[in-house]
């Protein structure tokens, strides 16, 4: 675990903490839930509601910074703690801003595909997720050895823990089990976050303006 929070994720904490509080005081849990109707990512394509106008650009990245519950803000500010500190202090401030954003909106683009392919009502998406799941990739590609403590019980090194949660996402995606969480959407952060990674490396056939990693 980190022993100090670096500023951008420290920044990422708390906006995302005053952004929650923000909508436990509107009473965003219900309608005519005034933070998620403009801000949450919504499914392209003409709105069935009256009150809620749809899909706009600004929810690729507001989405973010919402939240459904206190377990769910809970769990993904834990996990950016964890694996945000790490990898800041890594890639330095300007490149974590961008991996992070690349993540949620990877997550973002993947996560509309998904719901124009394959509609199963007209839900909206919220969550930090994506881009913690670019984190985790990302501390499991530059620490494949560290451990990370699953249940805060089992030692499982990050290379594997990464990997295992990965294919879960992947199958519980395809058989649409436990519903209303976004398996895709946190497959595509973890996506987004490796190409722009093996960018970084100079592993894609582009050339990068800078190699920032190992």
């Amino acid at each position: 675990m980190p022993t100090h929070t670096p500023p951008v994720t420290r920044a990422l904490l708390i906006a995302n903490a005053l952004v929650y509080l923000l909508q436990m005081l509107l009473g965003d849990a219900a309608p005519p839930y005034p933070l998620t109707v403009p801000f949450a990512l919504w499914p392209l394509g003409p709105s069935p509601y009256s009150d809620v106008p749809g899909f706009e650009p600004w929810q690729l990245v507001t989405y973010g910074f919402l939240h459904g519950s206190v377990p769910h803000i809970a769990f993904n500010m834990l996990a950016l703690w964890m694996f945000g500190g790490p990898i800041e202090e890594l890639l330095g401030t300007r490149p974590f801003l961008l991996y992070y954003f690349t993540s949620v909106v990877g997550a973002a683009l993947t996560q509309l595909i998904v719901m124009y392919l394959f509609p199963q009502g007209y839900f909206p998406t919220l969550g930090a997720s994506g881009g913690v799941f670019g984190l985790l990739l990302a501390y499991g590609m530059m620490y494949p050895h560290a451990r990370i403590l699953v249940y805060f019980a089992i030692p499982m090194p990050a290379w594997l823990f990464v990997t295992v949660y990965g294919v879960l996402e992947l199958v519980l995606g395809v058989t649409r089990t436990q519903a209303g969480v976004a398996h895709f959407a946190h497959l595509g952060g973890l996506a987004f976050g490796f190409v722009l990674l093996q960018y970084w490396r100079g592993r894609l056939p582009w050339k990068p303006r800078r190699i920032l990693m190992r």
